[in-house]
């Protein structure tokens, strides 16, 4: 029986990424992979009120561009937090024509992150 599925982002620097994800996005690493004493490649895993994304900067883990989307509660506190932490908003919270309340961003490595309020 499946339980959830997790996204690999595919990142093209883990400290960068870990500073992204973790301070501007608010997920909490909870653990790392980086063999040797070289900062990349590493594979991360990273919480949210309890959702998980994975993100690597493993070759072959993923590709660049690539689309994650998020179902959320309310996109409107979201876009707020995001904004007094100095996220770039690629789209700002927009209702589509389908009924979903939507925001849009795009990570340093182009990797297209949406927010999604289902109506």
């Amino acid at each position: 029986m499946l339980l959830a599925t997790v996204p690999v982002i595919r990142v093209s620097d883990a400290s960068a990424a870990e500073a992204y994800f973790g301070d501007q996005l608010g997920f909490t690493k909870q653990w790392g992979y980086a063999p040797g004493n070289e900062p990349n490649p590493c594979y991360m895993g990273f919480q949210r009120d309890g959702k998980w994304i994975f993100v690597s900067s493993f070759p072959g883990d993923g590709v660049f561009g690539s689309v994650t989307s998020f179902i959320v509660e309310n996109v409107d506190e979201l876009f707020e937090e995001f904004k007094s932490r100095g996220v770039a908003i690629k789209l700002e919270p927009y209702d589509q024509t389908w009924g979903n309340r939507e925001m849009h961003l795009e990570d340093p490595d182009g990797n297209k992150l949406n927010f999604i309020q289902e109506n």
